[in-house]
């Protein structure tokens, strides 16, 4: 089956206009090298754009990916949730310095203490329910992958255990699964219907979806696998193991607009903008901001999420020049380097020969 793929030849699609910087050759060594079934991008500037895809969409009956290919963006989504968080902030529906006992009273353990801030920026110190075996979507999970849950189920198997009190930054999903409780609360809406609401209908995303308990992806779209070993399709499966932290789905396209909207202070006040762009140290390579990423290139910074589930790697890249990066990357029997992916980065932003 991967010698299939591998003799596949590998076809860039090109879908507008020139850009600056050519990342089809670093696409193309992903999936030579066995780090991708298929890679998609988009490469913005002030006046040009580029997408293209390279690989193959099946593994066994082949075909092109497509530029324009839905795929699930994982923790981006998180991105999404802290801009409606910020625009309730901007509402005066909370404030990012309440604790969240004052919203969602008696179902966060020492809620007191934990400002709506630090769920934001992941310094809450709550322990991720996706460390406990059976509960990460970035695992192969069988059968299991179709179950439905619920988010107070999420939060009870999180609750059931503390970190240690080791002063050290904590990215846990438990933060933005109680996030989408407080906009429900906030709102007397389901989280989804708000991010479609006041994100998906403003900014016509109309290839971005919340997709709740549905298992599959919408056409067109380049089939996501996992090593088992052997390449297995693990495209369809029920998300809601994921909720607020990592549920949606959207296509290269939608996910550039949001981020040049967002970052373009265009869903956001100015200073609700500064606070998501206001960074804790990680130790994980980049800054954490409101729900976003702070990447340091030899060029200077670029901002935005990347996104893990099962099958799936997703990076959305922008800098405050305008340029902007979004890949989907469908990991083969291994997933793409650091370097490889910062390496197609540092070409796009800083016009580095790789």
């Amino acid at each position: 089956m991967m010698q299939t793929m591998m003799n596949v030849l590998v076809a860039a699609a090109v879908a507008a206009s020139g850009s600056g910087a050519d990342v089809r050759p670093d696409m193309k060594k992903i999936v030579t090298g066995n780090g991708a079934t298929a890679v998609l991008a988009r490469v913005s500037d002030a006046d040009r754009t580029w997408s293209g895809a390279v690989g193959v969409r099946d593994i066994e009956r082949g075909g092109r990916p497509s530029p324009n290919g839905y795929f699930r963006i994982g923790s981006v989504t998180k991105t999404f949730v802290a801009t409606v968080v910020l625009q309730l902030v901007d509402e005066n529906k909370t404030d990012l310095d309440d604790p969240i006992e004052q919203h969602l009273p008696g179902l966060v353990p020492g809620g007191s203490q934990i400002t709506v801030r630090e769920l934001l920026n992941h310094t809450s110190h709550l322990y991720d329910y996706m460390s406990e075996p059976g509960y990460s979507t970035n695992r192969w999970r069988g059968e299991a992958r179709f179950r439905s849950y619920r988010p107070r189920e999420l939060l009870k198997v999180a609750f059931a255990k503390q970190l240690p009190d080791d002063g050290k930054w904590h990215y846990s999903n438990t933060n933005y699964v109680v996030l989408g409780l407080l906009v429900e609360k906030l709102t007397g809406n389901p989280y989804g219907e708000e991010v479609e609401r006041r994100i998906l209908r403003p900014l016509k995303l109309r290839h971005t979806v919340v997709p709740g308990n549905r298992a599959g992806v919408p056409s067109p779209h380049a089939k996501g696998y996992e090593p088992l070993p052997g390449l297995v399709d693990a495209t369809r499966m029920n998300p809601s193991l994921d909720w607020a932290a990592g549920e949606m789905i959207s296509t290269t396209d939608d996910l550039e607009t949001f981020m040049s909207a967002l970052l373009g202070g265009k869903l956001i006040s100015e200073p609700s903008l500064k606070a998501m762009r206001t960074t804790v140290g990680t130790g994980a390579g980049f800054g954490y901001g409101l729900g976003l990423q702070a990447y340091t290139l030899p060029c200077g910074t670029v901002w935005g999420h990347s996104g893990e589930l099962i099958g799936y790697l997703t990076f959305a890249f922008r800098s405050d020049s305008g340029k902007s990066l979004t890949l989907s990357i469908n990991p083969s029997t291994r997933n793409p380097s650091t370097a490889e992916v910062m390496g197609v980065a540092a070409k796009v932003f800083c016009g580095a020969s790789q």
